[in-house]
Protein backbone atom coordinates (compact mmCIF):
# COMPACT_ATOMS: atom_id res chain seq x y z
CA UNK A 1 0.00 0.00 0.00
CA UNK A 2 1.30 3.67 -1.12
CA UNK A 3 2.27 5.27 2.54
CA UNK A 4 0.43 8.38 1.70
CA UNK A 5 -2.73 6.63 1.82
CA UNK A 6 -1.78 5.90 5.34
CA UNK A 7 -1.83 9.93 5.98
CA UNK A 8 -5.09 10.64 3.99
CA UNK A 9 -6.95 7.94 6.14
CA UNK A 10 -5.55 9.39 9.18
CA UNK A 11 -6.52 13.02 7.85
CA UNK A 12 -9.86 11.50 7.74
CA UNK A 13 -9.87 10.19 11.06
CA UNK A 14 -9.45 13.74 12.60
CA UNK A 15 -11.76 15.11 10.71
CA UNK A 16 -14.73 12.88 12.07
CA UNK A 17 -13.36 13.20 15.26
CA UNK A 18 -14.86 16.51 14.70
CA UNK A 19 -17.41 15.97 11.97
CA UNK A 20 -19.75 12.68 11.08
CA UNK A 21 -17.93 12.96 7.65
CA UNK A 22 -14.58 14.14 6.03
CA UNK A 23 -15.88 16.42 3.04
CA UNK A 24 -13.55 16.77 -0.42
CA UNK A 25 -12.87 20.44 0.87
CA UNK A 26 -11.99 19.42 4.41
CA UNK A 27 -9.60 16.79 3.16
CA UNK A 28 -7.77 18.23 0.56
CA UNK A 29 -7.53 21.42 3.26
CA UNK A 30 -6.03 19.03 5.91
CA UNK A 31 -3.77 17.55 3.25
CA UNK A 32 -2.75 20.66 1.93
CA UNK A 33 -3.34 19.23 -1.92
CA UNK A 34 -6.25 20.39 -4.66
CA UNK A 35 -9.95 19.45 -4.66
CA UNK A 36 -8.99 16.82 -7.55
CA UNK A 37 -5.77 15.31 -5.95
CA UNK A 38 -7.85 14.47 -2.42
CA UNK A 39 -11.10 13.57 -5.08
CA UNK A 40 -8.65 11.05 -6.91
CA UNK A 41 -6.82 9.72 -3.58
CA UNK A 42 -10.75 9.30 -2.00
CA UNK A 43 -11.56 6.88 -5.40
CA UNK A 44 -8.41 4.69 -4.87
CA UNK A 45 -9.45 4.51 -0.66
CA UNK A 46 -12.59 3.41 -1.74
CA UNK A 47 -11.37 0.82 -4.30
CA UNK A 48 -9.03 -1.02 -2.08
CA UNK A 49 -12.22 -0.82 0.73
CA UNK A 50 -10.53 1.57 2.96
CA UNK A 51 -13.72 4.55 2.71
CA UNK A 52 -17.15 4.61 1.74
CA UNK A 53 -18.05 7.60 -0.09
CA UNK A 54 -20.83 8.62 -1.66
CA UNK A 55 -21.11 11.27 -4.73
CA UNK A 56 -21.43 14.62 -3.46
CA UNK A 57 -21.07 13.59 0.26
CA UNK A 58 -18.38 13.05 2.59
CA UNK A 59 -15.53 10.02 3.24
CA UNK A 60 -15.86 7.66 6.25
CA UNK A 61 -13.67 5.28 7.09
CA UNK A 62 -14.58 1.65 7.22
CA UNK A 63 -12.85 -0.92 10.11
CA UNK A 64 -9.30 -1.59 8.04
CA UNK A 65 -9.01 2.06 7.27
CA UNK A 66 -9.73 3.12 11.14
CA UNK A 67 -7.36 0.79 12.06
CA UNK A 68 -4.36 1.73 9.51
CA UNK A 69 -5.20 5.56 10.50
CA UNK A 70 -4.91 4.70 14.17
CA UNK A 71 -1.63 2.87 14.00
CA UNK A 72 -0.58 6.19 11.70
CA UNK A 73 -2.00 8.65 14.53
CA UNK A 74 -0.52 6.62 17.32
CA UNK A 75 3.00 6.85 15.66
CA UNK A 76 2.29 10.95 14.72
CA UNK A 77 1.92 11.50 18.46
CA UNK A 78 4.76 9.41 19.98
CA UNK A 79 6.94 11.19 17.74
CA UNK A 80 5.33 14.54 19.38
CA UNK A 81 5.58 14.01 22.77
CA UNK A 82 9.40 12.32 22.43
CA UNK A 83 10.62 15.75 20.35
CA UNK A 84 8.80 17.72 23.17
CA UNK A 85 8.96 15.89 26.78
CA UNK A 86 12.48 14.19 25.85
CA UNK A 87 14.58 16.41 23.51
CA UNK A 88 13.04 20.15 24.49
CA UNK A 89 11.48 21.12 21.52
CA UNK A 90 8.62 23.34 21.73
CA UNK A 91 4.75 22.03 21.21
CA UNK A 92 4.37 24.98 18.43
CA UNK A 93 7.59 23.10 16.92
CA UNK A 94 6.74 19.38 16.75
CA UNK A 95 3.55 18.80 14.97
CA UNK A 96 5.74 20.19 11.51
CA UNK A 97 9.25 18.52 12.71
CA UNK A 98 6.98 15.35 13.14
CA UNK A 99 4.90 15.51 9.40
CA UNK A 100 8.59 16.11 7.51
CA UNK A 101 10.52 12.99 9.44
CA UNK A 102 7.58 10.18 10.59
CA UNK A 103 7.56 8.61 7.14
CA UNK A 104 11.12 7.79 7.58
CA UNK A 105 10.81 6.05 11.07
CA UNK A 106 10.69 2.14 11.87
CA UNK A 107 8.24 0.88 14.30
CA UNK A 108 10.47 -0.29 16.77
CA UNK A 109 12.18 3.01 16.94
CA UNK A 110 8.30 4.79 17.45
CA UNK A 111 7.68 2.30 20.27
CA UNK A 112 11.32 2.65 22.03
CA UNK A 113 10.14 6.30 21.72
CA UNK A 114 7.04 5.40 23.53
CA UNK A 115 8.94 3.74 26.60
CA UNK A 116 11.54 6.46 26.66
CA UNK A 117 8.74 9.21 26.63
CA UNK A 118 7.44 7.02 29.59
CA UNK A 119 4.33 5.70 28.23
CA UNK A 120 2.64 8.83 27.77
CA UNK A 121 -1.24 9.02 26.94
CA UNK A 122 -1.85 12.24 25.03
CA UNK A 123 0.41 14.29 22.75
CA UNK A 124 1.45 17.77 23.70
CA UNK A 125 -1.25 19.63 22.27
CA UNK A 126 -3.47 16.78 24.91
CA UNK A 127 -5.01 14.63 21.69
CA UNK A 128 -5.31 11.01 23.05
CA UNK A 129 -2.59 8.39 21.42
CA UNK A 130 -4.43 4.81 20.50
CA UNK A 131 -2.61 1.82 22.19
CA UNK A 132 -0.84 -0.61 20.16
CA UNK A 133 -3.88 -2.72 19.65
CA UNK A 134 -5.41 0.07 18.10
CA UNK A 135 -7.81 1.04 20.97
CA UNK A 136 -8.38 5.44 20.89
CA UNK A 137 -8.81 6.25 24.44
CA UNK A 138 -12.53 8.41 24.91
CA UNK A 139 -11.90 11.94 25.81
CA UNK A 140 -15.18 13.49 27.28
CA UNK A 141 -14.58 17.47 26.72
CA UNK A 142 -15.95 20.34 24.02
CA UNK A 143 -14.79 23.70 23.16
CA UNK A 144 -14.67 26.80 25.89
CA UNK A 145 -17.26 28.34 23.89
CA UNK A 146 -19.71 26.11 25.06
CA UNK A 147 -18.27 25.48 28.59
CA UNK A 148 -20.60 26.77 31.43
CA UNK A 149 -20.14 29.89 33.20
CA UNK A 150 -18.84 29.43 36.40
CA UNK A 151 -17.85 25.90 36.24
CA UNK A 152 -14.47 24.94 37.05
CA UNK A 153 -12.13 22.45 34.29
CA UNK A 154 -9.21 22.47 32.87
CA UNK A 155 -7.68 22.45 29.47
CA UNK A 156 -8.03 19.54 27.60
CA UNK A 157 -6.87 19.60 24.27
CA UNK A 158 -5.70 22.40 22.09
CA UNK A 159 -7.37 21.81 18.24
CA UNK A 160 -4.73 24.00 16.56
CA UNK A 161 -1.13 23.48 15.03
CA UNK A 162 -0.83 26.94 14.52
CA UNK A 163 2.81 28.50 15.66
CA UNK A 164 1.96 31.73 16.96
CA UNK A 165 -1.43 30.75 18.72
CA UNK A 166 0.50 27.71 20.16
CA UNK A 167 3.12 29.98 21.71
CA UNK A 168 0.64 32.26 22.90
CA UNK A 169 -1.14 30.05 24.82
CA UNK A 170 1.91 28.63 26.18
CA UNK A 171 2.49 32.15 27.44
CA UNK A 172 -0.54 32.66 29.06
CA UNK A 173 0.05 29.31 30.12
CA UNK A 174 -3.22 27.70 28.67
CA UNK A 175 -2.15 24.53 28.52
CA UNK A 176 -3.54 20.84 28.51
CA UNK A 177 -4.00 20.12 32.33
CA UNK A 178 -4.11 23.71 33.50
CA UNK A 179 -6.97 24.85 35.61
CA UNK A 180 -9.61 27.24 33.66
CA UNK A 181 -12.70 28.72 34.87
CA UNK A 182 -15.08 30.63 32.52
CA UNK A 183 -16.61 33.99 33.34
CA UNK A 184 -18.47 34.74 30.34
CA UNK A 185 -19.30 33.80 26.60
CA UNK A 186 -20.01 37.33 24.51
CA UNK A 187 -23.23 37.41 22.74
CA UNK A 188 -22.88 36.96 18.79
CA UNK A 189 -19.73 34.65 18.69
CA UNK A 190 -18.13 37.37 20.50
CA UNK A 191 -14.93 36.49 23.09
CA UNK A 192 -14.77 34.05 25.84
CA UNK A 193 -13.75 36.02 29.38
CA UNK A 194 -11.81 33.26 31.42
CA UNK A 195 -9.66 33.10 34.17
CA UNK A 196 -6.15 30.90 34.22
CA UNK A 197 -3.18 30.88 36.09
CA UNK A 198 -4.19 33.15 38.53
CA UNK A 199 -5.02 35.99 35.63
CA UNK A 200 -8.31 37.29 33.73
CA UNK A 201 -7.98 36.71 30.24
CA UNK A 202 -10.18 37.64 27.06
CA UNK A 203 -10.13 34.77 24.06
CA UNK A 204 -11.60 35.61 21.04
CA UNK A 205 -14.50 32.93 20.00
CA UNK A 206 -12.30 31.28 16.87
CA UNK A 207 -9.34 30.51 19.29
CA UNK A 208 -11.50 29.96 22.44
CA UNK A 209 -13.45 27.18 19.73
CA UNK A 210 -10.01 25.43 20.02
CA UNK A 211 -9.52 25.56 23.29
CA UNK A 212 -11.47 22.08 24.40
CA UNK A 213 -12.59 21.96 28.49
CA UNK A 214 -12.84 18.90 30.63
CA UNK A 215 -13.63 18.27 34.04
CA UNK A 216 -11.32 18.76 36.27
CA UNK A 217 -9.30 15.98 37.69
Amino acid sequence: MCPTIWFYLAEIYRIQDMHPEATLSMLADGMGVSLQAASRMIRRMAEEGLVVHEPYRGAVLTDEGRRIALHVIRRHRILEVYLVKVMGFGWDEAHDMVDVMERGVPDPLIERMDEMAGHPKRCPHGEPIPSSDGVMPVVNDMPMTEWPVGTQGQVSRVKTHDSDKLRYLAEVRLVPGSPVVVNGHGPFDGPVHIECAGKTLVLGHQLAEQVRIEAAA
